[in-house]
């Protein structure tokens, strides 16, 4: 049974406009109980770590882990010697140590994404590490994320004739994993009570710089359309362009993905 809001010492911050939205989906999905035990991968700054080891209480365990020492330590900071049974180790979560324990549920909020290139063999090795009977939840902005300024920054490059842009945006977009694959991939590793779902977030901005430098768009997602171009001189010509007319691709949809599955019990 879940710790109802007005009790909960580690809610999901409220001020985190971007990992709570994705975190909110995967408790909804995410089936605790208290006790049990739980792995956490690409934990980042800890959102829904703290929450997760608060809802499953003193008797449980959770873990949480990231490829990065400073989220770690970050992580560490923000804990201090709160909640004891939870803790924070570096490590690669497509390359766990075969000798780690088994977990009732493993969890990754934005974490799908960075499977790449192997997803389907990243996926197959972590629910490696679930127990018998134990169920995985995983979110990520899925194939459809920001469409609108794929559509428009594809058509700036084709009325300027770069085709080799156009291509490499192209491959970019095509990398992105759908939920359907995500289904497909889950099904070939003969999971059960497969559930995949997309929920949309619209994400404000204003038009110029704004839209160039939003702190989610630029670090997460822009920086990808400029790698598309070998001169950049000329990619922040058409990005310009593309920022200056954004009132004509809003809103900025992102597709929040969440797939949920159980390993079958022995």
């Amino acid at each position: 049974m879940k710790i109802p809001p007005e009790k909960q010492a580690w809610p999901l911050p409220e001020e985190d406009y971007w990992s709570t939205p994705f975190a909110e989906i995967l408790m909804h999905h995410l089936e605790l109980f208290p006790g049990a035990s739980v792995l956490d991968v690409a934990c980042g700054h800890g959102v829904p770590a703290f929450h997760i080891a608060e809802q499953v209480g003193p008797t449980g365990q959770a873990l949480g882990v990231d490829m990065h020492p400073g989220q770690v330590l970050r992580c560490r900071a923000t804990q201090k010697h709160h909640l004891p049974w939870l803790r924070f180790e570096q490590a690669d979560m497509r390359a766990l140590p075969a000798d780690l324990e088994k977990f009732d549920r493993i969890t990754g909020n934005l974490a799908f994404m960075f499977f790449r290139p192997e997803r389907h063999q990243a996926l197959k090795r972590l629910t490696g590490f679930l127990k018998p009977g134990g169920q995985i939840v995983l979110t990520f902005p899925c194939l459809g994320t920001f469409d609108s300024i794929w559509q428009r920054v594809d058509r700036e490059m084709a009325s300027r004739g770069l085709n080799k842009e156009q291509e490499a945006l192209a491959e970019y977009i095509a990398e992105r994993p759908s939920s359907e694959q995500a289904r497909q991939w889950l099904e070939e590793l003969a999971m059960e009570q497969i559930e995949v779902s997309e929920w949309p977030l619209e994400i404000k901005s204003g038009p110029g710089q704004a839209f160039l430098n939003h702190p989610l768009l630029r670090g997460g997602f822009l920086e990808d359309a400029y790698e598309c171009f070998e001169d950049q001189a000329l990619a922040h010509e058409v990005m310009n362009a593309v920022a200056d007319d954004l009132s004509n691709f809003t809103p900025l949809l992102a597709q929040r993905c969440a797939l949920s599955a159980w390993r079958p019990e022995e």
